[in-house]
């Protein structure tokens, strides 16, 4: 039986109205932020959604150490800012998600590669005082690289070394890459009699002979400053480097 106390059946009697009242209010606020946003992420056009500006690709810096890497290596291929996912391949027996979201969309500040595109080694141009999240997204990168048999060379903004300096550091990937070339093309070699070597013109050759290119021609003019810094655009959950 339940309790006849007019009081009591007025209190519950309010206690039912108000809770059907804030029931009815919080329905009402879950289809009016339904009707604000799209019933679906594709609805949102690409452009629209996100308005594009066109960005410097390289920072004031990262020019000056590219014109600096063309002249020291004439005759080499150049690049600047490429993803580690378009010159690195991982087997996918782990998630190739996982693996690009730590460091396949870094990007690699200069390539020198070969004639034939092929990554000799990568130059990292640092600030001079980076964050430590900063350090070891850097440090993460140099790892995989070198993992992959790729030199690293750091470089700090504001302390590019010379040009006769860049030419020391960098012989060794020359040397390398002409060694490795010569044994590629002798192993293709179908005859079976030792072919003669063919004499590769010294460093210090194929540098004059860019020096004296470049002098003929003209020195490239070197990008205008005032470059946007990286940023980084990932959500805190996928920017996160384990």
């Amino acid at each position: 039986m339940l309790p006849t106390d007019p009081f009591f059946a007025a209190a519950l009697g309010a206690s039912v109205i108000l809770l059907l009242s804030l029931l009815a209010v919080r329905l009402r606020q879950r289809g009016q932020d339904r009707a604000r946003r799209p019933a679906r992420q594709d609805a949102v056009d690409t452009v629209t959604g996100w308005p594009p500006e066109a960005a410097r690709v390289m920072t004031t810096s990262e020019s000056q150490a590219f014109e600096l890497l063309k002249r020291a290596m004439p005759g080499f291929l150049v690049l600047a800012q490429v993803p580690l996912s378009r010159f690195l391949r991982v087997p996918t027996r782990n998630s190739y998600v996982d693996w690009l979201q730590r460091v396949g969309h870094l990007n690699a500040d200069l390539l020198l590669c070969d004639s034939r595109s092929r990554v000799l080694a990568v130059v990292d141009v640092r600030v001079p005082n980076d964050s430590e999240r900063s350090r070891r997204r850097h440090d993460r990168m140099a790892k995989v690289l070198r993992a992959a048999g790729i030199g690293v060379y750091i470089w700090r903004e504001g302390d590019l070394p010379s040009l006769a300096e860049v030419r020391t550091l960098l012989g060794a990937e020359f040397t390398r890459a002409t060694s490795t070339e010569a044994v590629a093309a002798s192993s293709r070699s179908s005859n079976s009699r030792p072919m003669p070597l063919i004499p590769v013109a010294e460093m210090s050759e194929l540098l004059a002979e860019g020096d004296a290119a470049a002098a003929r021609y003209g020195a490239m003019e070197p990008v205008p400053s005032a470059f946007f810094d990286e940023i980084d655009n990932l959500p805190p959950a996928a920017a996160r480097i384990h």
